[in-house]
């Protein structure tokens, strides 16, 4: 109050008060309008001008109408974020004066804080070419961006219908992926910062995030990644030892004495891949301090992004075949509270069950339960009981229901639910055996009998067929060592009918081998995004390779009358455990004409042999 009533200092001005300039204009006198207009465009402006117009424009925003779009154009443009303490104050009073009486020029305010949610460029030229074109390094950058929501909630105050105008100018002004790291960095960071004061608009916000992030994460398959990191590993390891013993004298000394961890270890090398890992640390964060209150759950906070979270998994990532990170939201804030990861698997179950969605929703809903249950290490094994209950349930009905019928037969058109749970029971049961048995082996092994699930393999539909062979070869290894059922001579038989699947090209009709015909991932396969994998590690559950005496033990069965505290060598040596990363396994959505071979995450194709 006291800065406005003080007297304005005085500045170069030309044409009268604004007020005169603008009745001028509307008689047809454009002269000083024209000079005003020059002098708001002069880019050696001066703050003291600056606050003296805007002052002027505060009063006179009656005149402001439609007509003088161009004129408010100019003044939207000004430069005041990077000005004084008094410009910026004086400015965000304009703003509210301007919508609140001009609502015409509110989306043109919208456009110009929303454009500031980035870093600005800087471009150097040398004879007319652009020789840098960079993120500006502004160390008063966060300042900025606090200032520009200031903005945006004195608009929203003035203005209750700007989240409607406001959603289409947030998706319309989203960087593109390729964008540098910190432009994509800073904006998500600044729209999850508006879910804070406009929470009507949280779920619109999270679900275009969320769908660039899919954009993201599908231009960029796990082998891609890999491959980079190998080609970026070995590249260094060949300039270190091209390096080695050119600087052998004191460097040496202090380089043993104080090591030096290059900040390229937490680079990703496949530049998408960095983008990615750079916006899921973001979401992660976002997710941790929005749930959390002063370091504590807060359960009604947790509850409604939970719900919200579900909504976007629905809408975006359930229909999305194969990504590989961004699903990993669900993962973790079902981390949290043992009542989300329940709703979670009891979500994906309606899914599953429900013969009204279609069959590749359903496939995906089991892969989901399955990965889920296998994976996440936060799940007791009374819940793994519990889902294993339902799914095969679920499955002996289907079995009652169809395999006397004319469509008993094995057909992934017609059952594709039916093979994807079957693979979700098998997946989470070579993960959890050991668990299942752990403390009372008898009792255990009672439980999975209980299972039946003989009938499952030996069914007309023939899920042994369909299910990927890596999960199929350690699943009849495990069910034969505690005598559950034998797949063997199933497995032989459906060895000798490879599924012929025609592609049509160019050259004519081919006729290919498929070994995973159900076209299933593993949505929690192992995370490798070097940064925000640290949030996940955790809670995951990796997958050890198998060694040659666990392998040689597969072949043993137990005996019959096996006392309930006799310890059982293959499951100290096979299962994971719940503590290092020994080795992670093949891609669990490769096909060859055996099982995957390069190494993602899914159980290996072991390759027990048939016993004789």
């Amino acid at each position: 109050d006291e800065f406005i009533s003080s007297p304005p200092r005085k500045t170069v001005r030309f044409g009268g008060t604004l007020t005169d300039i603008l009745l001028k204009y509307e008689k047809g006198d454009t002269t000083d309008f024209e000079l005003l207009k020059h002098q708001l465009s002069d880019p050696d402006i001066k703050d003291a001008q600056i606050i003296n117009w805007l002052h002027e424009f505060r009063a006179s925003v009656a005149y402001l109408t439609k007509e003088l779009e161009q004129l408010v154009n100019i003044l939207l443009k000004l430069p005041w974020l990077r000005r004084s303490r008094e410009v910026v104050e004086e400015y965000l009073g304009f703003l509210g004066n301007l919508v609140s009486a001009q609502t015409v020029h509110l989306r043109p305010c919208l456009q110009m804080i929303v454009s500031q949610f980035v870093p600005p460029r800087i471009t150097i030229r040398e004879d007319d070419v652009d020789i840098s074109d960079s993120d500006d390094d502004d160390e008063n950058i966060s300042e900025n961006f606090d200032t520009c929501h200031r903005a945006l909630q004195t608009v929203a105050r003035y203005v209750p219908s700007t989240p409607q105008f406001l959603m289409p100018i947030l998706v319309e002004f989203f960087p593109f992926i390729n964008k540098s790291e910190r432009t994509l960095e800073c904006y998500v960071h600044n729209l999850l910062r508006v879910t804070v004061y406009l929470p009507t608009l949280r779920l619109q916000i999270l679900e275009l995030i969320t769908e660039k992030l899919l954009k993201l994460d599908v231009s960029t398959p796990q082998q891609d990644i890999e491959d980079a990191e190998e080609t970026a590993n070995n590249c260094a390891s060949e300039e270190k030892c091209t390096e080695e013993g050119l600087f052998d004298m004191e460097e040496d000394e202090d380089r043993k004495g104080n090591k030096v961890v290059s900040p390229s270890i937490e680079r990703m090398a496949h530049p998408l891949a960095e983008r990615l890992d750079i916006l899921m640390t973001i979401l992660f964060s976002y997710i941790r301090d929005v749930c959390h209150v002063d370091g504590k759950l807060n359960i009604s906070n947790t509850k409604d992004l939970y719900r919200d979270l579900v909504s976007v998994f629905d809408k975006l990532i359930l229909p999305t075949h194969a990504s590989c990170h961004v699903q990993y939201f669900m993962f973790y804030i079902c981390s949290f509270k043992l009542g989300l990861a329940e709703a979670f698997l009891d979500h994906l179950w309606k899914k599953l069950q429900d013969p009204n969605n279609p069959s590749v929703i359903r496939q995906t809903a089991g892969s989901y339960i399955g990965s889920f249950l296998a994976r996440a290490k936060f799940i007791p094994i009374v819940t793994v009981k519990a889902c294993l209950d339902l799914l095969v349930n679920w499955l002996h009905k289907y079995i009652d229901n169809q395999d006397t019928g004319a469509n008993a037969y094995c057909d992934v058109a017609l059952h594709g639910p039916f093979y994807s749970t079957c693979q979700a029971v098998f997946y989470t049961l070579i993960f959890r055996h050991k668990q299942l048995l752990d403390g009372n082996l008898r009792k255990g092994l009672s439980y999975l009998q209980s299972l039946n699930f003989e009938r499952i393999v030996m069914c007309q539909l023939n899920p042994l067929k369909i299910c990927i062979p890596s999960v199929v070869n350690l699943f009849a290894a495990i069910t034969r060592k505690y005598q559950l059922v034998f797949c063997y001579t199933i497995i032989e038989r459906n060895n000798r009918q490879f599924i012929p699947v025609v592609r049509s090209g160019t050259g004519g009709d081919l006729v290919q081998t498929c070994t995973n015909p159900l076209d299933s991932f593993f949505p929690f396969d192992p995370y490798i995004l070097k940064r925000s994998k640290k949030t996940i590690d955790p809670m995951y559950q990796f997958w050890e390779e198998l060694s040659a005496e666990d392998l040689e033990n597969l072949k043993k069965p137990i005996k019959k009358g096996t006392s309930e505290d006799e310890d059982d060598d293959f499951l100290k040596g096979e299962t994971p455990q719940n503590d290092g990363v020994v080795e992670i396994a093949p891609n669990s959505y490769e096909s060859n004409t055996r099982s995957p071979v390069s190494s993602i995450g899914s159980p290996a194709d072991c390759y027990v042999p048939y016993p004789l």
